[in-house]
C-alpha cells in the first residue's frame, strides 16, 4: 500500500519530511518552494487515491500560480504537527 492511498499516512509521512527538513536548517521559504514544486508533480502526474487528494488536485488545477503557493504553505501548516517523529 502506498503512503497515497491513506489521507491520514500522507498527512504523517508529509510532516515527517517536514520535520526532517527543519532540523536540518532549511527556512520557511525553501520549505514552501519545495511544497509548491511537490504539489506541481503530484497535480500533473499522480492519479489522486483518496477524496482528499481529489480535491487538492482540482483546487491545485483552476489555481493560479499565486494560489498554488498558498495551497502549498497551507499544505505545510496543515502536517507541522502532524509527524510520527
Amino acid at each position: 500500500m502506498s503512503v497515497l492511498d491513506n489521507w491520514n499516512q500522507w498527512k504523517d509521512f508529509l510532516g515527517d519530511r517536514l520535520q526532517e527538513a527543519q532540523n536540518q536548517g532549511m527556512n520557511k521559504e525553501v520549505v514552501g518552494d519545495l511544497a509548491y514544486q511537490i504539489g506541481d508533480y503530484l497535480a500533473k502526474n499522480v492519479d489522486p487515491k483518496n477524496e482528499q487528494e481529489r480535491v487538492l488536485t482540482d483546487l491545485w488545477s483552476v489555481a493560479s500560480p499565486e494560489e498554488q503557493q498558498a495551497i502549498a504553505n497551507i499544505m505545510v501548516k496543515l502536517v507541522q504537527n502532524n509527524g510520527t517523529r
